[in-house]
């Protein structure tokens, strides 16, 4: 059977090792996904239903019809957010395709999908620069775990992306820290939000001291 043959997906991932592709972080970019999560949704009827044969465009079109983020739901059934993230990270969107979802107001569930892949597959500087503006968006998002549904917000997404090491079920790729980047000069000290500036101006009282409520 050639690699052609393959179930979709599985043609990137031969069991001896050989990979001759495009790679993420110098490896399989498949593999940044652990295996015993990859193998459900590949075998997901999700994968085999919705996410097979999709590229960059007609991927989209799934994006758009996502209603919630999460990992694994109902006895480690994947969701169709990860489901996605997998075939991103199969289909290795050029940079510009990322940008352009990042930036479509319109579908928040498309952002946080796209800001999930930034995070697993962008150099670390970078995906400070592109996820910190995020932090502006405080639009409401569902989560599903293996507990139900929960209400979460993008701007707390973007942060969990940051600075937890597993987000959705998936354990993120080590990356240094904001301070740590700064002392190497990759990254200029963070400028404060908007939003921070306003909350602390409500804060103080005319003689800089911070008021009661």
């Amino acid at each position: 059977m050639s690699k052609q043959d393959l179930p979709d997906a599985k043609a990137m991932l031969d069991s001896r090792g050989l990979y001759d592709g495009p790679t993420i972080h110098s490896m399989n970019p498949l593999l940044l996904i652990e295996k015993i999560i990859r193998e459900r949704i590949i075998e997901s009827m999700y994968w085999k239903e919705q996410a097979w044969g999709l590229n960059a465009a007609t991927l989209l079109d799934r994006a758009v019809e996502l209603q919630y983020i999460g990992g694994q739901y109902a006895n480690q059934r994947p969701t169709a957010f990860i489901c996605l993230i997998l075939k991103l990270l199969q289909l290795n969107p050029e940079r510009e395709i990322l940008l352009e979802y990042l930036q479509d107001d319109e579908f928040k569930y498309l952002r946080a999908l796209a800001a999930f892949y930034v995070r697993i597959a962008w150099p670390a500087a970078e995906v400070y620069k592109t996820l910190e503006p995020l932090m502006t968006d405080y639009r409401k998002l569902r989560l599903r775990t293996q507990a139900g549904f929960r209400l979460t917000y993008v701007d707390e997404f973007i942060d969990d992306l940051l600075t937890k090491e597993r987000v959705c079920d998936i354990a993120l790729p080590r990356m240094p820290t904001r301070a740590q980047l700064e002392d190497m000069d990759e990254l200029d000290p963070r400028e404060p939000l908007v939003s921070d500036v306003d909350e602390s101006d409500e804060e103080m009282g005319e003689d800089g001291e911070i008021e009661d409520d």
